[in-house]
């Protein structure tokens, strides 16, 4: 059996579920959270309790090392798992940059829209000297959930996740590295086509702010993708989905529709989204957020809605639809999400044409 040393950064609902899968596939796993209250239980214990449905991973999952430290965590680390909100990439990039080491793998799960280019910018602006290798994944590989200090439930392990790597040379290495515990990765082409196959970026943030009225009055109590997608709020799902997917075409990419992907992912389909997302019975029963202070606007705003506002904007692609749900959210949060989102001038893009920015996610030709 090979065994590999994972660092994995984050301990919540994901971060806990992976540290502890790893572990019971007998992985050397060091656990770092930057809080260290929140993961006491664990490094007391040694462990985490891991759940899942019959036939998936249940056990006591033993974590090596469990610290807040992070020149620590990194020290001995071959794979680095990030496992946080995207929002908190750069700032772990930071964290990171002085303690990496060359070989050491970063993956990010998920990358959400342009993550590890705003990874790399990050560290090449911090001077980090390490030759690692850096590689995003389209979507978390794991429905899961916290169930203590200490405990995770797994419900699904999804099937086949697509990853890339920046620059994409890079894929196969990192896809043979860890093969022996994910043979579900998959080659995702390049980082933009994993950035702008990014699901949640249609359904998250339009969804919330659509129905944020009977959020607030309900605590999210009803059906987030049956009664809170009604035929008009399914057309502007549609308008955001269709921009996106504009946007990558005029990057050279075959980005998958939305109801591609709910027939890929759920085998459903429709004659309109409204009905394809009817059609999908696992989406009964998931109820909406309690609050309007979420993820799916804080998190998917900024860290996906922006950057592919910003690419369809430097390339000649009207964003009406998707600039709405933005300049809304902004309204809502009472915050400016373009200032703090991953435009193409944090990420270090602004200035390529397609085809120099196609040669630096391929390549990694392009000194941005």
């Amino acid at each position: 059996m090979i065994c590999r040393k994972f660092t994995v950064i984050g301990a919540g609902n994901g971060g806990k579920a992976m540290a502890a899968h790893l572990a019971l596939m007998g992985q050397e796993v060091t656990l770092f959270n930057r809080t260290f209250a929140h993961i006491e239980v664990i490094a007391r214990r040694g462990g985490i309790d891991l759940e899942s449905p019959p036939g998936g991973p249940v056990g006591f999952g033993k974590i090596s090392k469990v610290t807040d430290n992070i020149q620590e965590s990194l020290k001995d680390a071959e794979v680095i798992m990030v496992v946080i909100p995207s929002s908190g990439h750069a700032d772990i990039a930071r964290a990171m940059a002085p303690y990496l080491q060359d070989s050491q793998i970063i993956l990010l799960h998920p990358g959400r829209t342009c993550g590890a280019i705003e990874f790399k910018a990050v560290l090449r602006q911090e001077n980090c000297q390490a030759d690692c290798l850096l590689a995003e994944a389209e979507t978390f590989i794991y429905a899961s959930r916290s169930e203590g200090p200490s405990q995770a439930r797994i419900f699904r392990i999804k099937e086949a996740v697509p990853l890339a790597a920046l620059p994409a040379g890079d894929t196969p290495e990192v896809l043979a590295a860890i093969e022996h515990v994910y043979p579900q990765f998959i080659d995702g082409i390049n980082v933009l086509q994993t950035g702008l196959n990014n699901m949640g970026a249609v359904f998250h943030p339009a969804l919330t702010i659509l129905n944020a009225g009977r959020i607030e009055s309900t605590h999210g109590d009803f059906q987030f993708y049956v009664e809170g997608v009604t035929p008009s709020v399914a057309k502007v799902l549609a308008t955001i989905d269709r921009e996106r997917v504009t946007i990558a075409s005029a990057l050279g990419i075959r980005a998958r529709t939305a109801m591609e992907w709910l027939t890929l992912a759920y085998n459903v389909r429709g004659e309109t989204l409204y009905e394809a997302i009817h059609n999908q019975t696992g989406y009964y029963g998931i109820n909406a957020p309690s609050t309007l202070q979420h993820r799916y606007i804080s998190e998917d705003v900024p860290m996906s809605l922006v950057p592919i506002a910003a690419l369809g904007e430097r390339y000649g692609v009207s964003v009406n639809g998707i600039n709405a749900i933005i300049r809304l959210g902004c309204i809502l949060h009472s915050t400016d999400y373009w200032r703090k989102g991953r435009t193409l001038d944090k990420l270090g893009i602004k200035d390529l044409s397609v085809s120099e920015l196609t040669r630096y996610v391929n390549n990694g030709e392009i000194a941005v």
